[in-house]
């Protein structure tokens, strides 16, 4: 008799813990459904206009294309943040829409869909995917997942370092690549992304690697732009020595800066703003990925747009996505306040779209 009635409790509580489950599983699709339409809080788009290619009506997003209704981890990819990453993205994109609202700041915050952004997308059709480069946030890696999703490689280990940015070779057109009708479509219907960082920090990276480093040894940023940068910008005409930071800071907060990027011409995309590049309040991207939060931004953009099963984002070394305030503190310490004044008035479109605070050293 004590064995049955132990065997009754027991089933008891297996019952109450299977009702319990499914009380939370209804609970999280609830939540799930409640964040699904993105579009719902931002103010409606302005009309996309294309230099290069025709005027193309508003892009509104499909309802359901850019929110899985489920996201529940599906592999060790994931941390435990997952829970919260649908709110996060979703604050991100509120934002976004409310700076591209503030009439104070449309000219640092628009621009037009011109060729020159339609070459920063690169398009992977099979899995109706297109993603805007914003070169020092980690597009590398982004490449070799649309390079594999695109079929040019089985494996992202298989793709040699030369043929990521060999636009001939790696089987990822871009947007520009396709006629009005088509470009409209894909605006449309595909699931859209990009990454972003701190606007100061990204600069200094494209500093250190394109004019110090340069591993990929692209002689034209030395032989060529850093000159003619020095020519303009250099205070004390006797030094000799290469490009210093202060000279590339001048450059970029020089209002008329952009004689000189014409003479430059595409190799500025590495320190240009994310306005400029992706065109964030006239197209309507589904995530916008921060560097400093890869690692759990990285498996959710798979997730959210339906590869996580097909490909996972390259292992990202310790320590790397981490803002460096003191690096960013060191390289403006030698900086006068009115070129970092001058340069934050150009990014600040940057900063405010995307949440990044004013540099503690400008408030001082």
């Amino acid at each position: 008799w004590l064995t049955s009635d132990n065997m009754h409790h027991q089933w008891l509580l297996l019952a109450a813990c299977f009702w319990v489950i499914f009380m939370f599983m209804v609970a999280s699709k609830f939540i799930t459904l409640t964040f699904k339409d993105p579009d719902g809080y931002g103010a409606k788009q302005e009309p996309l206009i294309l230099t290069a290619v025709t005027k193309v009506e508003e892009v509104h997003v499909p309802e359901g294309k850019h929110w899985p209704e489920e996201f529940q981890p599906t592999g060790k990819a994931f941390s435990g943040n997952l829970i919260r990453q649908p709110l996060v993205h979703m604050e991100r994109l509120e934002l976004l829409r409310n700076v591209c609202r503030d009439t104070t700041l449309r000219d640092l915050s628009h621009t037009t869909v011109s060729k020159f952004v339609l070459d920063r997308i690169f398009v992977c059709d099979k899995h109706k995917i297109l993603f805007c480069q914003t070169p020092k946030v980690g597009n590398t890696q982004w490449k070799k997942v649309l390079i594999v999703l695109n079929g040019a490689f089985s494996s992202i280990e298989e793709i040699p370092e030369n043929i990521v940015h060999d636009h001939e070779k790696n089987g990822l057109p871009r947007l520009s690549s396709f006629s009005d009708s088509e470009i409209k479509k894909r605006l449309n219907l595909y699931f859209k992304f990009f990454i972003v960082r701190d606007p100061f920090e990204r600069l200094i990276s494209a500093f250190k690697d394109k004019f110090v480093h340069n591993p990929r040894f692209e002689p034209w940023y030395r032989h060529e732009i850093a000159p003619g940068i020095i020519r303009k910008y250099r205070k004390n005409r006797t030094e000799t020595k290469g490009l210093q930071f202060e000279d590339f800071v001048r450059y970029l907060g020089d209002p008329n800066h952009r004689w000189l990027d014409v003479q430059f011409g595409d190799h500025i995309i590495h320190w240009v703003t994310y306005v400029e590049l992706c065109a964030p309040c006239e197209i309507t991207y589904s995530v916008i990925g921060h560097h400093e939060t890869l690692e759990d931004d990285a498996p959710y953009i798979l997730k959210a747009a339906g590869i996580d099963h097909l490909v996972s984002y390259p292992t990202i070394p310790p320590g790397i996505t981490v803002y460096n305030r003191t690096k960013v503190e060191r390289y403006f310490s030698g900086i006068s306040k009115r070129d970092i004044r001058r340069l934050y008035a150009r990014f600040e479109g940057d900063f405010k779209l995307f949440g990044y605070r004013e540099p503690d050293f400008l408030l001082n």
